[in-house]
Order: structure tokens, then sequence, then C-alpha cells
């Protein structure tokens, strides 16, 4: 399941409104992506203060799933963004 800037899902959706380091930004998830009790992971390239990762985090947690990991392929160790996201279920194969 895919989740996107505002507008780019063709289908009904649920959105979150987050706070970037110079504004303020939305993503969007189908209302229907996953099942009550789902175990998911959320996966992304990069993983650097945190905050969009955080709030992919609280958009699916509203879905009523179980998130077993935040899988990343690399890690900005400097920016501590793991500190936003649920303790233990961070995953980065570099760190950097």
């Amino acid at each position: 399941t895919l989740v996107r800037k505002p507008g780019k899902l063709p289908h009904k959706t649920r959105k979150i409104s987050y706070d970037l380091e110079y504004g303020t930004d939305s993503l969007e998830i189908h209302e229907d992506a996953f099942q009550p009790g789902d175990r998911i992971v959320i996966a992304d390239d990069l993983l650097a203060t945190g905050g969009t990762v955080a709030a992919v985090v609280e958009l699916v947690r509203g879905l009523d799933v179980e998130i077993v990991e935040c899988a990343f392929m690399a890690e900005l160790e400097f920016l501590e963004g793991r500190k936003r996201l649920p303790d233990g279920k961070v995953f980065s194969l570099l760190k950097f």
C-alpha cells in the first residue's frame, strides 16, 4: 500500500498533516488499505529527521494495525530521526 501526497490516490483516503523543518506537508493513504489487526512494515529509502515517517506511523495507527517495523535503506544517525519512531522497531541497512 502506498502513502502519497494529497490528490495522488484514486479512492477514499485518510489524511494527516505534519510539520517540517521549513513548513508543513500532508500525506494520504487509502481508508481500506488494511484490515484491523494487520501486521505491517513501513518502508522508506532514507531516515533523516524522522518527521515524514512519524506522520506515516500516526496515519496507520488510526487504521487499527500493528507496526512490526520501520525499515530504511539508509539512516543519517546524527539527525536522530530514530527517536521519533516506535522504540525497538527501526531497522536501517546502512548508517551514516
